[in-house]
């Protein structure tokens, strides 16, 4: 495995029967305690440290951590990341999505975009209200509001396209 820690590149491993962590060519003993949901207390070596999750997105296997009060990215790669990214196909899984549409039947709460606006993943578009719940829809991807197909109080039903991108 290999995790990508503030655009660094190491390989890492951990055995759990073992209790050991490899990182590098190092091996070194590891004893690790859930104190939390989101929190771990380590002991490497003899010395201790608090890790805690801040942000997961464990589609792209992407984090970010506390680890005694400094925080870090992290990537992971696995053999399988590895493979795709040496035949070229890693680029087909980030391609852009023209459309933004409904999953579900609803009614539009509110657009919070415009046409010729650049967005970028993850930001907000739309806000539907399906089964008493506001729902946030986001940008999957980086890309420009080509349309706006739907406007505030409109109904929608299941795969209606909502917003072109391009």
């Amino acid at each position: 495995m290999k995790a990508i820690i503030n655009g660094k590149e190491y390989k890492s491993a951990y055995n759990r029967q073992s209790g050991t962590f490899l990182h590098g060519k190092k091996e070194e003993s590891a004893d690790i305690i859930k104190v939390s949901e989101n929190r771990l207390h380590l002991i490497v070596n003899h010395q201790s440290y608090t890790a805690e999750l801040i942000e997961a997105v464990p589609a792209e296997k992407k984090f970010r951590v506390r680890i005694n009060g400094h925080n870090y990215s992290v990537e992971l790669k696995d053999k399988y990341d590895e493979l795709l990214q040496q035949l070229g196909m890693d680029k087909m899984l980030s391609a852009k999505v023209n459309d933004l549409k409904a999953p579900m039947p609803g009614l539009v709460l509110d657009v919070l975009v415009k046409e010729g606006q650049q967005i970028k993943k993850g930001e907000n578009l739309l806000v539907l209200e399906a089964m008493k719940m506001e729902n946030n829809l986001k940008a999957l991807s980086d890309a420009v509001v080509k349309k706006v197909n739907v406007g505030k109080g409109a109904r929608v039903e299941k795969n209606e396209i909502l917003i072109e991108l391009e």
